[in-house]
């Protein structure tokens, strides 16, 4: 399975990787920022449902992470080795360009931000670029903009719902997504640390 995912980071070209998870998900996407590669040549995206109220210190979460992490600005354009997380009560974006845009509409699958509205995004941004991957979580976000990714050519990787804190995220994106890549946290950090950009 890590052969599988490891081609997965490699053919076709990745353009970005875009992030998400609810329940569970900033503990699981603390570990995959851990094995990022150092030379790393793409822009990651993140979101995660995280209360409108809370002001998480993202440095001092993310800590571990190899590649900087920045809360995402509207307008700003996503950087190659950089990681972008949304702001609570912000949908994030990804433009044609990597130009990065935060909304405040309406919340989808009872979430803002949303898992679905990023992935839409980098689907078409980046088609066959864009590797989206669907951690733990307890609703079903992420599972139709994970379809959307793979409607386009993208790749999709998904938490093993039996590694997950909370599975129903990743059993619905599994369920959307039938041929995604099953892995465990792992499984995704062996594909991450040996992947050479």
């Amino acid at each position: 399975m890590n052969a599988l995912a490891l081609s997965a980071l490699r053919t076709p070209r990745l353009s970005v990787i875009v992030i998400g998870g609810s329940a569970g998900g900033i503990e699981a996407v603390s570990t995959l920022l851990a094995a990022l590669p150092e030379r790393l040549d793409v822009p990651v995206l993140v979101s995660l449902h995280i209360k409108a109220d809370s002001k998480p210190q993202w440095p001092l979460v993310f800590r571990a992470s190899r590649a900087p992490v920045f809360e995402a600005e509207d307008g700003e354009l996503a950087r190659p080795g950089t990681v972008y997380i949304a702001p609570p009560d912000y949908h994030l974006l990804v433009d044609v360009g990597s130009r990065l845009s935060l909304s405040a509409d309406e919340r989808v699958n009872m979430a803002r931000p949303s898992l679905d509205v990023m992935f839409e995004s980098a689907a078409w941004a980046y088609e066959s670029g864009a590797l989206g991957v669907v951690l733990s979580g307890a609703n079903t976000d992420g599972a139709a903009g994970l379809a959307a990714i793979r409607a386009r050519g993208g790749r999709a990787w998904v938490q093993s719902p039996e590694t997950a804190l909370a599975p129903v995220m990743p059993r619905a994106a599994i369920s959307a997504v039938p041929d995604a890549l099953v892995l465990s946290l792992g499984e995704m950090v062996a594909a991450l640390s040996s992947w050479d950009p």
